[in-house]
Formats: structure tokens, C-alpha cells, sequence
């Protein structure tokens, strides 16, 4: 479940192991690139943590952080 925290959406996503996640990035960055915007994320084994906020809006949430949020959970969703 995303959460607003610091003018951010935030949530952490975890696999079952380091190709899970780099999968599962793999896909945000083509949807997120398709979008022309973009998470700020880490990722450490099998947990990726995504921050959405909008940069040239001051740093934040925005109508295009949601909707970023949205395609990452359907992605997430499709597994």
C-alpha cells in the first residue's frame, strides 16, 4: 500500500529473491520512461522501495505520481 510520507509516495516492494526484483524494475523503468517520469527507488536483494514525487513541481505528489503508482502496481499485480 503506497503512503504519503515527506511529500512523497512511498512503498516497498518484496520478492522472492534478487531476480524477482530486478525483473520487476526492469518493467517500472519501461513505464516509467514511456511516462517521462521517473521513481527515485534502492533496491537491496529481494526489496525495492520506490519514492514518487514530481521534481519540477517543488517535490510533490502530483496527478503524475499517482498515476505512476498506479502502472506500478499493476505491474506488481501481474507478477
Amino acid at each position: 500500500m503506497w503512503k504519503e510520507e515527506n511529500n512523497q509516495l512511498q512503498r516497498s516492494f518484496e520478492f522472492n529473491n534478487f531476480v524477482e526484483a530486478f525483473a520487476f524494475m526492469t518493467k517500472v523503468a519501461f513505464a516509467a520512461e514511456k511516462m517521462g517520469h521517473h521513481p527515485n527507488w534502492t533496491n537491496v536483494y529481494n526489496k525495492v522501495n520506490i519514492q514518487l514525487s514530481t521534481h519540477n513541481a517543488n517535490n510533490t505528489i502530483t496527478e503524475k505520481d499517482i498515476q505512476l503508482a498506479k502502472e506500478i502496481d499493476a505491474i506488481f499485480n501481474k507478477g
